[in-house]
């Protein structure tokens, strides 16, 4: 769908009359799904912390295996299953998982921090990657090309806010009902899930992209390791995955010095875990804030691209602060800057790029980069960074490369610009 000059100045708020049932419920969809995620994301940290950021690489690897083995699971769900059924699925298995884990975080205290870390921390990463990534390639089989400039950022603010009320339900409820029970919130949010997406099932049907085809009831087919074949074939794809990996770049040099800062400084689990749900609730709130004005503004007007040129572009300034400066207790305010652009302005962004491609590619390739290829990119940087602490390198010396990351990621989001999915919808 043509967006003319016209249509742009009318506003980058502009929600068509038929198009508020799906924003509507694709907002609470997201709200749900990051709530649940912020819920149990500072009890996974607060394990990291307990075992130290050393344990981190062996912690990677085990995800990208665990990432590996799933995802041909996922790519035969994709191929056999019709949309309305396979995405279901996938929320429904992770919240049986949550329930199972319950009784073994009655038991912390006497368990092996090492192995209920490295466990929890492998479902958790496996499905942060898995949920989200699906929930995105969702979003971008239900609206356009137009529709996705237009109501992304919008819907992201509705994951901005889970994830500010899951980090304060997180915060305020651990010290009173435990971090067991904080598991079973989780998983009640979770479930709220799969009620939007039924009911974005039954707007998509009345509201096809294609007249005449009702994607819910199409099964995508291919083979079930077409996603990993697709990216390597494809120019854009291959620059989307590099661009995921120079992001992984920062995230987790940030992250694991974040992860040692905690453990020095905050001994106690639950005081970990209310420390890192703070840190979220910063990220959170400036993401929100972000996607309320500058990033809806951004994407419409410029564009995707250069929408993510301008959150990496932030990236670098807040790590060479970071170097500039070289004091740890800057570690935190790196992570907000980062982190809040990261996911507040360059995550819908490149997000809305995948709606320029074909379903298969939309679900399957995707779903590899935002999994395998993310896992592998973390086991990597993790293991090079303990390599890199033998040698003598410091806080300094990690910001600096993140630095490069940062910057290397503005030189191939502007190299995108030249690839065949993106000339063909120049004027979109």
């Amino acid at each position: 769908m043509a967006t003319s000059t016209t249509e742009q100045q009318r506003g980058f708020f502009r929600v068509e009359s038929a198009e508020w049932p799906a924003l509507l419920l694709s907002f609470a969809y997201f709200f749900c799904v990051l709530g649940s995620y912020y819920v149990m994301r500072p009890v996974r940290e607060q394990l990291v912390a307990a075992a130290g950021s050393t344990s981190l690489p062996s912690f990677y690897l085990a995800t990208f295996l665990v990432t590996l083995a799933l995802t041909p699971i996922y790519g035969a769900l994709v191929a056999r299953f019709p949309r309305k059924r396979f995405v279901p699925i996938v929320y429904a298995f992770f919240i049986l998982c949550l329930i199972a884990f319950i009784p073994f975080f009655e038991l912390q205290g006497q368990l092996n921090p090492k192995v209920l870390g490295g466990v929890f921390f492998v479902w958790v990463s496996v499905f942060n990657l898995f949920v989200v990534a699906v929930f995105w390639s969702f979003m971008a089989d239900i609206f356009t090309v137009d529709q996705s400039h237009r109501l992304f950022s919008v819907i992201s603010i509705g994951g901005g806010l889970g994830a500010i009320g899951g980090s304060l339900l997180a915060g305020s409820l651990v010290g009173h009902i435990g971090i067991a029970k904080l598991l079973a919130v989780s998983a009640g949010l979770l479930g709220c899930s799969i009620a939007c997406i039924a009911g974005l099932v039954v707007w998509s049907r009345r509201n096809p992209i294609e007249k005449g085809v009702d994607r819910n009831e199409v099964v995508i087919g291919g083979g079930m390791l077409a996603g990993a074949r697709q990216v390597f074939a494809s120019p854009f794809l291959r620059s989307m995955a590099l661009l995921l990996l120079l992001g992984d770049g920062v995230g987790t040099v940030l992250y694991a010095l974040q992860a040692d800062y905690a453990k020095t400084h905050f001994p106690d689990g639950i005081a970990r875990t209310e420390f890192f749900a703070h840190i979220d609730l910063a990220i959170n709130i400036t993401q929100t804030v972000l996607q309320l004005s500058l990033t809806p503004w951004v994407l419409t007007r410029l564009g995707p691209v250069i929408a993510v040129i301008a959150a990496d572009a932030v990236k670098v300034a807040g790590l060479l602060l970071l170097v500039l400066v070289g004091n740890p207790a800057l570690i935190a305010v790196a992570l907000v800057a980062t982190r809040s652009f990261a996911y507040g302005m360059e995550k819908p962004s490149s997000d809305s790029l995948y709606t320029r491609v074909d379903r298969e590619e939309r679900y399957k390739a995707k779903g590899f980069i935002d999994t395998a290829v993310w896992r592998l990119g973390d086991f990597t940087i993790a293991l090079a960074m303990n390599g890199l602490r033998g040698l003598g390198v410091t806080t300094t010396g990690f910001a600096c490369l993140a630095t490069f990351a940062a910057g290397g990621a503005c030189w191939t989001a502007w190299r995108l610009r030249g690839t065949r999915e993106l000339a063909a919808h120049a004027n979109r």
